[in-house]
């Protein structure tokens, strides 16, 4: 049976806390982990997830976006409410240090501005090697590479990849009263094609996301049947490759913060669908939909 120790390292959190679209679930995951763990955690351990607190905090400057600030603050608020006097006093100067680098960057950013841009085709042709988490992310670095990642194709591209081929639109339906019938949104998207009306992609996956998908993958953790891991999802997807499995057969179940700290105490994790309360108002990918970018002001 594996310690402790041993299954909070598999969350592998230090690795991802430098990647702007999983730094706000690191720091939920740890302000849980601080609130429901720390206590029973062995002085090993205690001394690992205050190092990656610390952590958290140094990387703020680099993030710049207030889902990343709201997130900083939560774990902030249960360091100051879980940790003895010495590591509170040193984790809040920490925090203090990161708040006047991130004025810092964004004074900097803005007299930045002016300068010269990529040109929007540009700008999209990469942002469509991006998968979902990361084009949310580039799209609230500024306003021009906002637009560039709500281009049409790019969204286009991310339904076909998360929901299937998108052209495929009179494949999708679901069964009613044992009859087939296609879907209300599905109907409205297959009459656009046939029109040659112009479809908006990236409403059509937010609405599809929202009805079938956010509600069960609200942290971007989930549990893979496959690897018997816990798992940052990729598009949804378990992102470590499962020869002779399809991915629609691989088994995901969405893991809550609250499921990772019984995980980490006991190696035990409750399969049941996380609850609205577990949510990710902060960061969530959903709310980034239809989002504009926000900066990190001078409060």
């Amino acid at each position: 049976m594996s310690t402790p120790l041993e299954r909070y390292q598999k969350l592998g959190l230090r690795d991802s806390l430098p990647r702007i679209y999983q730094y706000p679930f690191v720091c939920k995951e740890l302000s849980f982990i601080l609130r429901g763990a720390y206590n029973k955690l062995p002085k090993n351990l205690q001394s690992l997830v205050f190092q990656d607190t610390l952590a958290a905090f140094r990387l703020l400057p680099q993030m710049q976006t207030q889902s990343a600030v709201s997130a900083a603050n939560l774990l902030l608020q249960s360091a100051e409410a879980v940790l003895p006097k010495q590591k509170r006093t040193q984790a809040v100067t920490e925090f203090k240090h990161a708040k006047v680098a991130c004025k810092r960057r964004s004074k900097a950013r803005q007299e930045e501005e002016g300068l010269a841009h990529l040109p929007q085709d540009v700008l999209v042709h990469i942002f469509s090697f991006l998968d979902m988490q990361s084009l949310l992310s580039v799209g609230l670095a500024c306003w021009s590479w906002n637009s560039a990642a709500s281009d049409n194709c790019l969204w286009q591209l991310q339904y076909a990849i998360c929901f299937g081929n998108s052209e495929d639109i009179s494949k999708m339906k679901g069964r009613r009263d044992g009859e087939l019938v296609e879907d209300k949104e599905e109907t409205k998207l297959k009459e656009d094609i046939a029109t040659r009306t112009g479809v908006d992609w990236r409403d059509a996956f937010k609405r599809k996301y929202k009805g079938k998908r956010a509600k069960r993958f609200t942290s971007n953790r989930g549990y893979c049947g496959v690897c018997h891991t816990i798992v940052w999802l990729s598009n949804m997807k378990c992102p470590k490759r499962h020869p002779g499995v399809k991915s629609e057969n691989q088994q995901i179940k969405p893991v809550s913060p609250q499921q990772i700290v019984e995980y980490i105490l006991d190696d035990s994790l409750s399969m049941t669908s996380s609850s609205d309360s577990d949510s990710d108002s902060e960061g969530g990918l959903l709310s980034k939909l239809w989002t504009y970018p926000r900066y990190i002001g001078i409060d």
